[in-house]
């Protein structure tokens, strides 16, 4: 339950994930508040795709549920399930590339009843998605003739029209230059705050979880997880047994600064 007593975003109960001979995640009990920014850490293999497609609900749990504001998942219309969360894959494919304004304005289905076409607000709400990633003027660019950090920004901007409860997203900095990494996780933070939403990424860059995450879920690959406050989960000591390699905090005024050693 939140601070105010409404259920959870987004929460497991009992929750066992495996992939192959990866034990993701076993018993998990974990719960998503609007507000909150969760990152999600782990080596290579640990599961972290799997954890994010099953949350989603695109990958059936070994045991236990998966919430949305404390309704099984599994019971509720595919629908209704797309217009609460949302994913951004790791990677994108376009088997049958369109302009970029179509492929934005995919995320503005599960709001369209059945057979619906897409009416001038939807359309404007592509739009002004596509101007918070710094892509406005480029809606009718065919959508494989964009580089691999455009690409992205399609996808963050498509997430972003659907306007989901819980924004899902794989490696979301993928592609992307620093500049970008950073305008990308202001919005997402943005978004988080602003719309009373919860955002959960999994990341490889320990310090860009550190500066906008308020929560952290480790992922170990056998099984056992570890949550809690970003500033308690982010030590080089935890780190180390994570990443199963040293790692050495260097502080600066106010910003701790993880590197391997």
């Amino acid at each position: 339950m939140s601070a105010m007593g409404a259920p959870a975003l987004l929460s497991t109960l009992g929750l066992d994930v495996r992939i192959g001979a990866c034990q993701v995640c076993k018993g998990f009990e974990w719960s998503a508040s609007a507000g909150e920014c969760w990152g999600i850490l782990g080596r290579n293999g640990t599961g972290k795709t799997t954890l994010l497609h099953t949350l989603a609900g695109l990958h059936q749990p070994s045991a236990g549920h998966v919430c949305v504001a404390g309704a099984d998942m599994a019971g509720l219309p595919r629908r209704e399930v797309a217009r609460r969360v949302g994913l951004l894959p790791q990677e994108h494919s376009d088997p049958f590339p369109g302009d970029v304004l179509s492929t934005v304005l995919a995320g503005r289905h599960p709001h369209l009843r059945p057979w619906q076409w897409e009416t001038a607000t939807d359309v404007g709400i592509a739009r002004a998605a596509l101007a918070r990633v710094d892509l406005d003027g480029l809606g009718d660019r065919r959508i494989n003739s964009l580089s691999g950090g455009e690409r992205r920004r399609v996808g963050i901007a498509t997430l972003l029209a659907q306007a989901p409860d819980v924004y899902l997203l794989d490696e979301p900095l993928n592609h992307l230059d620093p500049h970008h990494q950073i305008a990308a996780l202001d919005l997402l933070r943005q978004e988080c705050r602003q719309a009373d939403s919860t955002v959960v990424m999994s990341l490889h860059d320990v310090n860009l979880a550190a500066r906008y995450c308020d929560r952290i879920l480790f992922l170990f690959g056998d099984g056992e997880t570890a949550a809690g406050e970003a500033t308690q989960m982010l030590t080089s000591e935890y780190l180390e047994q994570l990443f199963a390699h040293p790692m050495e905090a260097i502080h600066g005024g106010t910003t701790t600064v993880f590197m391997p050693r």
